[in-house]
């Protein structure tokens, strides 16, 4: 079995690498009871702290395994001292360290380990009450499709409750929303703009994680659903959905097992797709163009738990 350690020469030829090249690195800092030779996934101090991203131009890498940061933003300023987890692309192969940032004559530093590791995988436990499927054509003999999931920890067929943002993170929420509604008012599209509340919530919210390997595709997310629209997210270089565009939908429900299951074929348009400032992710909230009235009455009472007439 290969191990996830990269040492002796792999890790020479890795150092050579971030020598060698302006390499973007991610720090995060790590909670105060996690060794700094833990593989496992990071694990926040705390919700309010969030992973820097730092420019090629903003390290310098010496012979010596020491990365010197010039010119920091102020977030990685906030870390020094403490524990940290270093991540960045090699070739494509995401790999990892964990440090301290630690301050030195000309500034911060990090002191790159004897030990680098691969990015492992982390298997998600993919959601048996619900999923979905989108269709569209890339040519006249291509099919593509995309699977999609929900997101841990948003409320589907249901109304988003104001609560399960986090408090920190309530202000820019709040700003995203009132800009979005505006937008989706002046475009006839607001609708009771539910919808709204989990787009603002997941571009607010999300930051990017490091791959096993640069650029793969991966599901998309489902953070909202209801009997008129259904709204995806991910991030901006994930998402192939465009504006005004229509495209197929399977959704999938399991009925009393995993056995059978309840299938719906309709289509739907992309209503809008609303961006973080940061232009790193996106949803794109969908309304349904084509459904059966069965359908509607289906997810009407999962929706609203009230009998549909």
């Amino acid at each position: 079995m290969e191990s996830n350690s990269l040492t002796g020469i792999e890790r020479e030829l890795v150092l050579q690498y971030l020598i060698d090249g302006n390499v973007p690195l991610t720090i995060t800092p790590i909670e105060d009871d996690v060794p700094l030779d833990n593989d496992n996934e990071i694990k926040p101090a705390s919700s309010a702290i969030f992973p820097v991203a730092l420019k090629g131009e903003q390290i310098k890498v010496l012979e010596q395994g020491i990365i010197l940061l010039t010119n920091p933003p102020k977030s990685v300023k906030n870390f020094q001292t403490k524990n940290v987890r270093v991540e960045f692309y090699f070739n494509r192969l995401g790999l990892f360290f964990n440090t301290e940032l630690k301050e030195v004559k000309s500034g911060l530093a990090l002191v790159i380990p004897s030990s680098i590791s691969r990015i492992t995988e982390i298997e998600k436990e993919r959601p048996l009450d619900f999923s979905a499927t989108l269709f569209y054509a890339v040519s006249e003999k291509t099919d593509v499709h995309i699977n999609c999931y929900p997101l841990e920890n948003y409320r589907l067929f249901s109304k988003p409750i104001w609560s399960d943002v986090p408090e920190e993170l309530q202000h820019k929420t709040k700003a995203y929303l009132e800009e979005f509604i505006a937008h989706a008012r002046k475009q006839g599209t607001a609708g009771n703009g539910l919808q709204l509340i989990p787009v603002c919530r997941y571009l607010t919210e999300a930051r990017e994680k490091m791959q096993t390997v640069e650029g793969r595709a991966e599901p998309l997310d489902i953070i909202y659903v209801d009997y008129e629209r259904i709204v995806f997210a991910s991030k901006t270089s994930n998402m192939h959905l465009e504006a005004g565009s229509e495209y197929a939908l399977e959704l999938t429900f399991p009925i009393d097992s995993i056995i059978k299951t309840r299938k719906m074929f309709l289509t739907c348009c992309v209503e809008a797709l609303y961006m973080n400032d940061e232009k790193t992710f996106v949803s794109a909230v969908c309304r349904y163009t084509s459904i059966k009235e069965e359908d509607v009455r289906f997810l009407y009472e999962k929706t609203t738990n009230k009998i549909f007439e």
